[in-house]
């Protein structure tokens, strides 16, 4: 027993055994547990008892960060929306996306490619610069249709200025001088602002990714956009087709980093870009308040 004590990696006999008188018979293990599957403190090392202890472990876990921080991150960052919510036609969407990525992938994608490598990088900034100012008449109607004047005096300002000193648009000259580009508005916009509900979202043939209240709006864009009335149709068409060429190769460099499930992704970014745009940028952290306030 010295010999034991002065040793501290000495093995310390099982003296409970040695203790027990030699008559008295080991306990059995409880119920019709197979005693090979039993361990030294009689619970098996496979079945409910593990699975209940790993449960209770992980119950615990997250008391304890429900009483740290005062909620739970497993209910406070899950999605309160479920993706067959707001994509109940889901069958019929994907079905629209691989008809739309098909045509993309034989026409409209090659054209974007050979636009880029054609054009020198000035000319691709002045088309741009040009269908955006072009676009700055819609933003002018609809940002007075969401009573936002001083977005509508910014917008105004841009395309006077951009269409006379800045050659038709072709230089953001008001960017210069001020006044800067907005995220840009539409109809589906003002139909938000308005209250409307976006509904489900819908993959519309040729369009791509809208919602049941962005599609119609889509005829009210058409009609408010300046090319529209130009009475050489021939002209008109032309311009709408490089204006959609530059907008397609504008995301090529985008495109290449989708992996994964091309649908899901593209879905849930255009949704969670709609309410970037409707909401102006601003939007609510996860925890309901100011992340400002704690300064990170």
């Amino acid at each position: 027993m010295a010999q034991d004590a002065s040793d501290p990696f000495a093995e310390i006999p099982d003296e409970a055994a040695a203790a027990a008188p030699a008559s008295q018979p080991a306990p059995e293990p409880a119920g019709d547990a197979d005693p090979a599957e039993v361990d030294d403190f009689g619970a098996g090392n496979e079945g409910d008892g593990a699975a209940g202890a790993d449960t209770g472990s992980a119950d615990d876990f997250g008391s304890e960060l429900e009483s740290e921080y005062g909620f739970d991150p497993a209910d406070e960052f899950s999605s309160a929306e479920e993706p067959e919510d707001r994509d109940p036609w889901e069958g019929f969407n994907r079905a629209m996306f691989r008809f739309n990525d098909t045509a993309d992938r034989w026409f409209l994608k090659p054209a974007a490619v050979s636009y880029r490598q054609i054009t020198p990088v000035f000319m691709q900034t002045g088309i741009s610069n040009f269908f955006a100012n072009m676009h700055e008449v819609n933003n002018v109607l609809n940002n007075i249709l969401q009573w936002k004047w001083g977005q509508a005096g910014n917008d105004t300002g841009r395309f006077l200025i951009n269409s006379t000193v800045g050659v038709v648009g072709l230089f953001d000259v008001a960017q210069h001088m001020g006044l800067e580009r907005s995220d840009g508005e539409d109809f589906g916009q003002t139909l938000a602002v308005w209250g409307m509900e976006s509904g489900p979202y819908l993959v519309v043939p040729f369009m791509g990714p809208s919602t049941v209240r962005d599609a119609p709006a889509i005829v009210v864009d058409w009609y408010t956009n300046p090319l529209t009335y130009l009475e050489d149709n021939a002209v008109e068409n032309t311009l709408k087709g490089i204006d959609l060429i530059q907008l397609r190769a504008s995301l090529l460099q985008t495109e290449s980093l989708l992996q994964g499930d091309r649908y899901v992704l593209m879905r849930d970014a255009y949704l969670q870009r709609r309410e970037f745009l409707i909401n102006d940028g601003e939007q609510e952290d996860d925890f309901g308040g100011d992340l400002d306030e704690y300064d990170f």
